[in-house]
């Protein structure tokens, strides 16, 4: 059964701000979250060995959830706020606690 007309996006702007969303803004967010929880935990190397599981099983989620919002900008915003709080945690988590 095809979807219904009125629940798509027509917009070409939309669709692709969709999508990189999902998978940019997604892949960035797995991953700083990934080296921020290596940072501020104390046993790196095993967030390490399971990030290479956990990172894709986060970014394909984070690629689902533009597609459940109408505007794509707000989801763009909305990972560009949480890129830059992560990325604020893996700068302080260089500073503080430094993997050697």
């Amino acid at each position: 059964m095809p979807a219904n007309k009125k629940y798509l996006s027509n917009s070409f702007h939309q669709k692709f701000a969709k999508l990189s969303a999902g998978i940019l803004g997604g892949y960035i967010i797995s991953a700083l979250l990934h080296m921020a929880l290596a940072f501020w935990l104390p046993n790196h190397k095993i967030i390490f060995i399971t990030s290479v599981f956990s990172l894709f099983l986060v970014w394909m989620l984070l690629i689902i959830i533009p597609y459940l919002y109408k505007n794509a900008w707000k989801v763009w915003g909305i990972y560009l706020a949480i890129i830059a709080l992560l990325y604020g945690a893996v700068y302080f988590g260089k500073l503080y606690h430094p993997i050697v």
